[in-house]
């Protein structure tokens, strides 16, 4: 007899590779059939691993978003068009706008053509899916348990970006609960007056809660380090140049095709171990408890694997079928079947992780009896 896992709160690490996995298939591809697969992926996921909790609402406004995005980089290539060929389908032709001879090259408005609202669309939907990807890693990350699983030596700056990530999910919850409160007092109201009346609660709310955040991480004393000796200063400092040095070496020789391939393994290797001891000697120097640690588990460990999984399989059909992974404006793109594979690959963690856990503050608060 198989049994279900318990419903808990999976590894926030494990949720942000699986994301950052997937934006990084998604910006090695143009072709729209595998970007409107990944961000399917993200999105069924997200609809079945999210929890209660108000940062999981922000989902739909990353989409929401990576609409606006594709919108505008359409208008923008209607703008600045001009780069079609003669023989190329024209959709309309607007009047152009001269310029001077110092903007020789740049023509405003023209005709548009077919290749240029395709290229428009495939760039603005891979920008899409890479922040709709982002967001779903939002949606299903609790940013306080991230903030607990931040390294040491990460600690100040882990505490900033974790700050920064969660200010969309907050501002998502603080407009539908403005709405909300609307909606009971009757106000339908519409237009720059119901705009104002929406932004302003919106924005007060968020200052409130960003002085009330400082002024709890500054009582659990956020930001204070132990001392560092010299030689332990001079240690991390060389440990980290070091690291950097090899994780650039490696990377250029990994995008440059001509360069000797044991510049580009072996040394992003070394840099990334390197980086990793001036991390650890870093994080000395910083002492801080955490009560009841995250630890990764199966769940969390296969999910972090689909989305690397994603990455490289779509990386690695760029080589079997590279008209496939960027394919041309003239014809219909094909269906590359190895990168729709590693894609798939990434949706495993709506079956393999267990449900999340019931936030307690979702629960209805239940009024004391009166006993008469």
């Amino acid at each position: 007899m198989t049994t279900r896992p318990l419903p808990r709160d999976l590894h926030p690490g494990a949720w942000w590779i699986w994301a950052l996995g997937l934006a990084a298939a998604a910006s090695f591809t143009l072709n729209p059939f595998l970007l409107l697969l990944i961000i399917a992926v993200a999105a069924l996921t997200v609809m079945a691993r999210r929890s209660d909790a108000p940062w999981a609402l922000s989902f739909r406004f990353y989409v929401y978003f990576g609409l606006f995005i594709v919108v505008i980089r359409v208008l923008y290539r209607i703008v600045l068009g001009g780069g079609g060929m003669p023989d190329d389908v024209v959709l309309f032709t607007l009047p152009s706008v001269p310029l001077p001879e110092a903007a020789r090259g740049i023509e405003l408005l023209g005709p548009f053509t077919l290749p240029e609202l395709l290229g428009a669309l495939y760039d603005g939907l891979r920008l899409a899916a890479m922040v709709i990807c982002v967001g779903a890693a939002n949606a299903l990350a609790n940013p306080k348990r991230l903030l607990k699983s931040v390294p040491p030596a990460l600690y100040e700056v882990g505490t900033a970006i974790v700050v920064a990530l969660s200010v969309f999910p907050q501002l998502a919850e603080s407009v539908q609960r403005v709405h909300r409160a609307r909606k009971l007092r009757g106000d339908p109201g519409k237009g720059v007056g119901a705009l104002r009346r929406i932004v302003v609660p919106v924005l007060e709310d968020a200052l409130e809660r960003s002085l009330t955040l400082a002024a709890g991480m500054d009582a659990r004393g956020y930001g204070r380090s132990g001392d560092a000796t010299a030689h332990e200063r001079l240690r991390t400092g060389v440990l980290m140049l070091l690291g950097l040095f090899g994780l650039c070496i490696g990377a250029y020789a990994y995008l440059d095709g001509t360069a000797p391939r044991y510049l580009a393994g072996p040394m992003l290797a070394a840099g990334v171990v390197l980086a990793g001891l001036a991390l650890w000697s870093a994080g000395q120097r910083v002492q801080r408890t955490r009560y009841r640690p995250d630890r990764w588990r199966r769940a969390e460990i296969g999910t972090a694997l689909a989305g690397i999984a994603a990455a490289v399989g779509v990386d690695r059909a760029v080589d079997l079928d590279p008209y496939g992974v960027f394919p041309g404006l003239t014809s219909v793109p094909t269906v590359p079947v190895v990168a729709v594979l590693a894609v798939l690959v990434a949706a495993l963690p709506a079956l393999i992780t267990p449900e999340p856990a019931k936030a307690l503050s979702a629960e209805p608060e239940r009024e004391p009896e009166v006993v008469r």
